[in-house]
């Protein structure tokens, strides 16, 4: 996995972990692979991943079965696209309506390329 330098790598894993949630790659309390699966494959270290889960798990998107692993948890899906919802809104919404502000770019414009986009 390439980790980009915008954020710390236990919250990239985590966005990855959302996506697969949220393409339905993982299915709601479906078992998910270990910390040390996914450490291997992503190629951190374990402790990383597990701050990953940690992260996941405060907020109730898995869970943990003592002595079994980690599963998705029941209405993940909605959780987790409601935060990603919310971050999207609280981060990138601003700068997106800042740089429309600056290049004239009305809302009829967007709408029409919205439009074009969800044709394809």
């Amino acid at each position: 996995m390439d980790f980009g330098n915008d954020q710390a790598i236990y919250l990239q894993i985590a966005d990855l972990i959302c996506e697969y949630i949220l393409t339905g790659e993982w299915a709601e309390e479906e078992r998910i692979p270990s910390v040390r699966e996914l450490a291997v494959s992503a190629e951190v270290n374990p402790n990383t991943v597990m701050r990953s889960f940690t992260w996941l798990q405060e907020r109730n998107i898995i869970y943990n079965r003592r002595g079994i692993g980690y599963f998705v948890a029941k209405d993940a899906k909605k959780t987790t696209r409601q935060l990603k919802k919310n971050e999207f809104i609280n981060n990138h919404v601003p700068q997106f309506f800042k740089t429309m502000d600056l290049l004239e770019i009305s809302f009829d414009e967007l709408y029409k390329l919205y439009k074009q986009r969800s044709k394809t």
